[in-house]
């Protein structure tokens, strides 16, 4: 088996995604955090698939704050990341916004789809993100079905911390209130070094 995984390794090349980590399944959790999985000798960059993470809260929006110690603490204050132009936000968008909102309901699903985090140890340029999150809220109607990455989606889908600074660890946490289930799947972006 040691062979095999050294062998399975030394295949890997540059732009492969590789599988970090996962989440598990989240129960009523105040954030979910991956540290001490970024690395820069082998990613450049790094994916997250949501399935199905719903807020304890309704009427919430999930945002994604960056450490530079790995997870010791983390940006948090309003302006520390921007998105839509010049707004000021607490964290990178993952997923809603003021005005799209994640329900709690028993027939709202949460936040599914996936969030791109692009070089954040790059200490020359601010560590930019972008999210195809969907999620389905019944506060329209019938239900509504909301894209973070769809086109000319308002405020938009892309976000930036806004310091250039080597970023080793990310949470996930809701604008308010805990994240009640769901799992978050960490994989990287190999470089090929």
């Amino acid at each position: 088996m040691t062979r095999l995984s050294t062998y399975i390794a030394t295949k890997i090349t540059g732009g492969s995604m590789v599988y970090i980590a996962s989440s598990g399944a989240i129960s009523n959790a105040a954030s979910v955090t991956f540290t001490s999985k970024m690395d820069a000798s082998k990613y450049d960059h790094y994916q997250f698939m949501l399935q199905n993470v719903i807020p304890a809260t309704d009427g919430v929006f999930l945002l994604g704050q960056t450490s530079t110690n790995n997870g010791t603490a983390y940006s948090s204050t309003d302006g520390d990341y921007h998105t839509a132009g010049t707004a000021n936000i607490t964290g990178l968008r993952v997923c809603g916004h003021a005005g799209y909102t994640i329900g709690s309901s028993s027939n709202e699903f949460g936040c599914s789809g996936l969030f791109m985090l692009y070089a954040p140890h790059n200490t020359s340029s601010y560590t930019f993100a972008n999210s195809a999150g969907m999620t389905y809220n019944t506060g329209d109607g019938d239900g509504y079905i909301y894209s973070m990455g769809a086109p000319n989606a308002s405020p938009g889908a892309g976000s930036a911390r806004l310091a250039a600074e080597d970023v080793d660890a990310i949470k996930f946490i809701f604008s308010s209130g805990n994240i009640e289930s769901g799992e978050i799947v960490m994989y990287g972006i190999a470089n090929g070094t």
